[in-house]
């Protein structure tokens, strides 16, 4: 890309599905974006255009540079972003955000299989291996896994030095052995660890390839 996209085409790629990265716009705009190599046009119909990952790191790229290492900032409003743990304002529970959790969750299971090259739905895709700290957060909130909140208890989902993982904390033992178990089936391999200095154990996870 050698030139920054019009404030037309940024409005387009803003307005962006925050999960599936789906995008509408006219012919022109979409056509330029995939020329950019922001957009991709699915090969089967209706045809619909998709952020590239890397047209998912030019709309989210403030964000971004938080987001492994702060303790769940508070989203843009409107936005859905799923619970990390730890929020210091965390959205309302109830069926509201339920429905919202599992639309994000279908969303992300339809992008594995537009964008999986053999179309897999049991495996991270892009999006995922670019977003860990969200993406594993969606898949245990998803499961009806309990985040933590101003207390301890609950689990937290953290970004590590290591590339393409993320650690996962939870204080009750067996709320971590189910979190892991949620993550392998979600796609994820999954190890437990333990805190040299604190004795804490944890999950180290992240996303299978094959």
């Amino acid at each position: 890309m050698t030139r920054p996209p019009t404030a037309a085409q940024r409005r387009v790629i803003d307005a962006a599905d925050p999960v599936t990265g789906r995008l509408r716009g006219t012919e022109a705009q979409l056509a330029a974006l995939v020329k950019r190599g922001l957009a991709f046009r699915h090969p089967r119909p209706p045809h619909d255009h998709f952020l590239t990952p890397a047209g998912h790191r030019l709309r989210e790229a403030p964000a971004q540079e938080h987001e492994e290492t702060t303790a769940g900032a508070r989203p843009e409003a409107g936005v859905f972003a799923a619970r990390v743990g730890g929020e210091a304002e965390p959205p309302p529970a109830g069926p509201a955000r339920d429905r919202e959790v599992r639309s994000a969750w279908q969303g992300l299971l339809e992008l594995r299989r537009m964008t999986n090259p053999d179309g897999a739905a049991d495996r991270p895709c892009g999006w995922e291996r670019t977003h860990l700290v969200r993406a594993a957060a969606l898949a245990l909130e998803a499961a009806g896994h309990r985040p933590a909140g101003p207390d301890p208890a609950g689990y937290r989902v953290r970004g590590t030095p290591q590339p393409e993982a993320v650690a996962v904390h939870e204080p009750d033992p067996e709320a971590l052995r189910a979190c892991a178990a949620t993550l392998e089936r979600a796609g994820w391999q999954v190890g437990e660890h333990t805190e040299p200095r604190t004795r804490e154990r944890y999950l180290l996870a992240s996303p299978r390839r094959t």
